[in-house]
């Protein structure tokens, strides 16, 4: 039995395929895009950071995508979005799956939270996955493509000092099941997937320093936190024709480990400092 997910796809499975991927620099985003790339697709990224978008590009290339198109853009500005996807369109063609994946996070309680603070990650995750979703809108109905939103367990369960993400990813959650409802008589899907803490991310090294990490593996029921690879193999499912039918669907993609709710994980954070 493989440890990578990835290995059960046909390597020229997304041979034919375009994606974008805002946010697409580093951690999970990154991960999905190199997923993409390892079955051949082509693949566009945005990010705010020219150097990450660079150092991204070569591995993408590395690990087999097509074509890579990377364009800095903050997904916050609408022009800065659509002249991204402008981009892309014109170096790899219309794409078939839109990631929204850029995001923003740090551990805050509410009473510290400064609404600059709040505004900043309501407008990087929700509105910025609806102007990404907007402006690809022209391609994705030429490909009957689909959008994946990349979501949080705190769109499900409230988490300490995370007001600001839960608020931010419960509007990407709707942003996602009414698209897929007024989106679907063009022929696009939309979904999302809710990652558990991924190791080796900015995320994770933010939010459980130190120890933190290892404890948290010991919550989760598998016993170990996700991959990246983890995370680019439900990906690359719900961009697949395996998953042509399924449309506002949210894939929890945790080892388990938001079945007990967020109070083990609420604990955790205290014990961090990072949650109050």
């Amino acid at each position: 039995m493989t440890n990578d997910p990835l290995d059960v796809f046909r390597p020229d499975l997304l041979a034919n395929h375009t994606v974008f991927v805002t946010g697409g620099g580093s951690g999970i985003n990154l991960g999905v895009a190199l997923a993409f790339a390892r079955l051949g697709a082509a693949v566009g990224l945005c990010g705010r950071n020219e150097q990450r978008l660079a150092d991204a590009a070569e591995r993408l290339k590395q690990a087999g995508a097509k074509a890579v198109s990377t364009t800095p853009a903050d997904v916050r500005e609408p022009q800065a979005i659509e002249a991204a996807l402008d981009a892309s369109r014109e170096a790899l063609g219309d794409l078939d799956t839109l990631v929204c994946g850029a995001a923003g996070n740090f551990g805050a309680t509410a009473e510290e939270l400064t609404p600059n603070g709040f505004r900043s990650v309501v407008d990087i995750d929700l509105n910025g996955s609806f102007h990404s979703c907007q402006a690809a809108f022209d391609q994705l109905r030429s490909t009957d493509g689909s959008i994946i939103m990349i979501s949080a367990p705190q769109a499900i369960a409230p988490y300490v000092g995370q007001a600001h993400v839960g608020a931010a990813k419960a509007g990407v959650e709707q942003l996602m099941r009414s698209l897929a409802l007024e989106w679907g008589r063009y022929g696009i899907r939309a979904n999302s997937i809710v990652p558990g803490p991924v190791s080796d991310t900015e995320g994770v090294r933010r939010l459980l320093p130190g120890d933190a990490a290892d404890r948290a593996a010991r919550i989760v029921p598998l016993g170990r936190l996700g991959q990246t690879t983890d995370i680019g193999a439900a990906a690359v499912y719900l961009a697949s024709e395996a998953a042509a039918y399924v449309s506002g669907t949210s894939i929890e993609v945790d080892g388990g480990g938001g079945l007990a709710g967020s109070g083990l994980w609420n604990s955790l954070l205290a014990g961090t400092g990072k949650g109050g």
